[in-house]
């Protein structure tokens, strides 16, 4: 059984006890590129939507590997570049569709971005598999669990609003907490749909890339 909300997000918490600072780092390096990139002159925003995906699919890596327990460096979040092309076409693809969907009305844009929440975890953990795969599976391991995963999402907006009231500062500890709490929800996820067989077992059991 999936664990509830608050369970959560307390062992993300106990996970970070006294381990702040690399998770704060790779969070501010990600946010730091991201937003270099984007202010590159002429070509900033296709830069970003470029390498969007490798830098998601490596603070996911490090996310998985921080909450393993497995030794998480700050060269983690460079790790998605190993997978660079399905990183890539999985960050625009997923992006695409959400798009579409959204256009529709907000409602069907957010039930399809939680639909695909899982993939670059799925991809982080499978690097061979293509990109329709992690989609797919991602949509298998949220079946039943929509509600949930954006109630997750929203018991974050309270500290997200004291983050603001700290002139942004208050992100450097929210991200990477919920970061760990996602990456908990994921293999929770998966754990769940291996059990009722809506997940190959032999891929839920392969290491993360590195």
């Amino acid at each position: 059984m999936v664990a509830f909300n608050n369970e959560l997000r307390a062992k993300a918490k106990a996970q970070l006890k006294g381990k702040w600072g690399t998770p704060i780092l790779v969070c501010f390096l990600y946010w730091l590129i991201s937003g270099a990139i984007s202010f590159v002159p002429g070509i900033g925003s296709i830069a970003s939507l470029i390498l969007a995906g490798p830098l998601s699919l490596g603070l996911v890596i490090f996310a998985l590997k921080f909450s393993n327990e497995e030794p998480a460096e700050v060269s983690n979040l460079f790790d998605g570049f190993n997978n660079f092309i399905s990183a890539m076409a999985l960050y625009l693809w997923s992006a695409l569709w959400i798009f579409l969907w959204s256009l529709l009305l907000i409602v069907p844009g957010i039930i399809k971005s939680i639909s695909y929440s899982m993939s670059f975890y799925i991809l982080a953990e499978n690097p061979q598999i293509n990109v329709r795969e992690a989609l797919n599976i991602s949509k298998r391991i949220t079946m039943g669990y929509k509600g949930r995963i954006f109630m997750l999402g929203l018991s974050f907006i309270g500290w997200a609003i004291l983050a603001c009231i700290t002139l942004g500062i208050g992100f450097l500890w929210l991200v990477p907490y919920i970061q760990i709490a996602f990456a908990n929800l994921y293999k929770e996820l998966k754990a769940e749909a291996v059990a009722n067989n809506r997940f190959n077992s032999s891929l839920a059991g392969n290491a993360v890339s590195s």
